[in-house]
């Protein structure tokens, strides 16, 4: 054998030895864990690279990602890394390979989203100055999970990533998302364990004390918060001619019935007044039309079969929620403490802390630093967005907060009038969904919710693109 050969040998068995080598390492690693880690990359490795060739595909694997993963098992943060995060990255790069496709033109709402961003960028300052590195370093890190959002609204709207085809990529997200909420039906009735950081919140019966549904996502209100925004949608599309809808009416109808439930399950009153809001808003918009009444007549016998079928699985529960729906509305104003389920307690140290400290609310304490900073005396969960907001990023902040609220309406606004039928559609969904979502950031901090608000984000983005 020559010695050019022989290289050449080598490396013919280099190759097939590094293979097998990786086979045994994932053979006799002690924990499932971290046979897991090792095999990892004969998964990803691949699947990166079919994300890469074209840039809208990370977008559809983040969002089932998101959906339908829980977070991986390692300790790291509240609770493990979430496998949604690799396609963030995977759109990062993206976007980077394809520089020379983005723009981004001066908008009302590319500004205020910016603006907004920028607000919370600027809170980590104070961040670390009130609680310390390393509480300013998880502040970080939720200003870059809040950050996905709003980097995929640009990706769609200005940059590479605008679907092709929107009416299809909608009936898969639609799917995707019944799957979601079918599941967290399942999870509830059979109370599997909970995934890695999930939120105690429970609901006590005579049978048992139960875990309210939360599915795959980290708590009860981000189930809700999500059955709401699909629910508003159907009922978009029921108020629209069939051709001007992305899925059928039996779909519709199926969806609405697992999403309501899953609403239910999730024993969220908020998320039942976002409902209630988008659906107000909704009537407004087609007050002159007939097909308000069709609305009328479908909504009504599809949430009167999901409310028997959830009656006769869990008659308790329904009866628990009902008495806790009804409660809220009589007692509101004469038990406004027990209602809000002692949020009113929190609101009053936020309250007294703004009026104490007056120049330190121009600049906040740093985003999502409440929950685990002893500054105010002890960790304080403020489940008011505009309140919290404003402790948190300051002034500027609040002010950052109303201008894209109103920046987003403004736009959805326009695409609901717009004589194309899919950005009508979309306009229409989005401006009824945000209607509610400002109604219900008065109980809940729900940008905080970062694995569902870049769906919102790109139906947005789909509304209004050029």
């Amino acid at each position: 054998m020559t010695s050019a050969a022989v290289p050449l040998t080598r490396k013919l068995y280099l190759a097939p030895l590094l293979l097998g080598a990786w086979a045994a390492a994932v053979a006799v690693a002690p924990t499932l864990a971290v046979k897991l880690a090792l095999a990892a990359p004969a998964v990803l490795l691949p699947l990166s690279v079919w994300t890469l060739e074209l840039p809208p595909r990370w977008i559809a694997c983040f969002f089932a990602a998101a959906l339908l993963l829980p977070p991986l098992p390692i300790a790291w943060g509240d609770s493990g890394p979430h496998p949604s995060l690799w396609f963030a990255a995977l759109g990062l790069a993206a976007g980077v390979f394809s520089l020379n496709r983005w723009n981004v033109p001066l908008s009302g709402l590319n500004a205020a989203l910016l603006a907004f961003l920028t607000v919370l960028l600027f809170s980590i300052a104070p961040a670390a100055f009130y609680s310390g590195p390393a509480i300013a370093g998880n502040s970080l890190v939720r200003v870059g999970l809040f950050a996905i959002g709003v980097y995929v609204f640009f990706f769609t709207a200005h940059g590479p990533g605008a679907a092709t085809d929107p009416w299809a990529s909608l009936r898969r997200l639609f799917w995707v998302a019944v799957a979601a909420a079918l599941f967290a039906c399942i999870d509830f009735y059979f109370q599997f364990p909970a995934p890695a950081g999930y939120g105690a919140q429970f609901v006590w019966l005579d049978s048992g004390v139960y875990r309210r549904a939360q599915g795959l996502f980290y708590e009860a209100s981000t189930l809700g918060n999500f059955c709401a925004f699909f629910l508003v949608m159907i009922a978009v599309a029921i108020a629209r001619p069939r051709a001007e809808t992305p899925v059928s009416r039996i779909a519709l109808a199926l969806g609405g019935a697992v999403f309501l439930a899953a609403m239910v399950l999730s024993y969220s009153r908020s998320s039942v007044l976002n409902v209630l809001t988008a659906l107000s808003v909704l009537a407004w918009l087609n007050r002159k039309r007939i097909r308000l009444l069709r609305l009328v007549v479908v909504l009504i016998p599809g949430a009167a079969a999901a409310a028997w079928l959830i009656w006769n699985l869990l008659p308790q529960f329904v009866e628990m929620y009902w008495l806790r729906l009804s409660a809220s509305a009589v007692y509101l104003t004469t038990a406004t403490e027990g209602v809000l389920s002692g949020r009113v307690a929190s609101w009053r140290i936020l309250m007294a802390w703004i009026a104490a400290h007056p120049w330190q609310a121009w600049l906040g304490l740093g985003y999502k630093t409440l929950p685990y900073t002893d500054y105010l005396g002890a960790p304080v969960v403020g489940d008011n967005m505009y309140l919290t907001t404003i402790v948190e990023t300051g002034v500027l902040g609040l002010a950052a907060l109303v201008w894209l609220c109103v920046a987003i309406l403004r736009s959805s606004a326009r695409a609901a009038r717009a004589a194309d039928p899919t950005r009508s559609f979309l306009g229409t969904w989005i401006l009824c969904f945000w209607a509610g979502q400002m109604v219900q950031m008065l109980s809940g901090d729900l940008l905080t919710y970062w694995r569902v608000l870049p769906l919102y984000f790109w139906v947005l983005a789909l509304a209004v693109r050029p």
